[in-house]
């Protein structure tokens, strides 16, 4: 079983999510913008990637800086809550196997929780290729 937490509008979680695939397998997509992880699940999947908190959050946009994230008086707590109400600044795209647990930038980074190997060759959507043709990446 691999769960995807994916934004489709980012071009890193689309790219892990076809690496995924290009593995042979169908993940579970948890569109985490319209159905965000509860604090309970965001604290266990952090846990399981052995991270701090601050680690899984985006940087980028406005949520970050509206919410003054950065600001070290915030506890572990008050940023889980910060994710849970606005999912937006939950980094991504984080990818759950049997394996591991992982914040997949960049997306080769699924490649090290992947039970299945490659089955062909796969470039990004920029063209930077990331498997060859003799399914080995690059």
């Amino acid at each position: 079983m691999v769960t995807i937490f994916h934004n489709p509008t980012c071009a890193t979680s689309r790219n892990t999510l076809a690496l995924i695939r290009n593995s042979g397998v169908e993940p579970e997509i948890v569109l985490y913008l319209e159905a965000p992880p509860s604090k309970d699940q965001l604290k266990k999947i952090i846990k399981d990637m052995a991270t701090p908190v601050r680690d899984v959050l985006r940087e980028k946009g406005k949520p970050y800086a509206e919410l003054d994230t950065a600001n070290p008086k915030w506890t572990h707590d008050d940023l889980l809550d910060f994710m849970v109400a606005h999912p937006i600044v939950i980094n991504r795209p984080i990818v759950v196997t049997s394996i591991g647990t992982k914040l997949c930038r960049p997306c080769e980074v699924v490649l090290d929780i992947l039970a299945d190997p490659q089955r062909a060759a796969f470039n990004k959507e920029d063209g930077e290729p990331v498997i060859n043709a003799k399914d080995l990446r690059v």
